[in-house]
């Protein structure tokens, strides 16, 4: 396993899980609470599964600060589509603004220094 890209696909991967399951409860707010909280925590088992893998691999070739970036990053991108896809929330300008903004901030993370 490519420990330069495991890590990214990984890390996509646990996003979307953990994406449905702090959000996706959203699209079913008549639900009672301790079923949402039950089903989250169900997903976000799953979530753990390649998120824990994808640190572990990606640590023999990032650090843990460009780790935490990638996931920030790949955070927002997974969730833009969501919110959009899914949860039928449109995206505005200054959404894609500060969302562009965070992930150019990321680019100073990996700059050798």
């Amino acid at each position: 396993m490519n420990p330069y890209v495991a890590p990214i696909v990984m890390l996509c991967a646990s996003n979307v899980f953990m994406t449905f399951a702090w959000y996706g409860h959203l699209k079913y707010k008549t639900s009672a609470l301790w079923m949402a909280v039950l089903v989250s925590w169900a997903i976000a088992f799953f979530e753990y599964w390649f998120a824990v893998p994808a640190n572990r691999i990606g640590s023999a070739v990032y650090s843990a600060a460009e780790l935490k970036t990638m996931q920030e990053v790949i955070t927002l991108a997974v969730f833009a589509g969501f919110s959009v896809l899914y949860l039928k929330e449109p995206l505005g300008w200054n959404h894609l603004v500060g969302f562009a903004l965070i992930a150019s901030g990321a680019t100073f993370i990996f700059r050798g220094g």
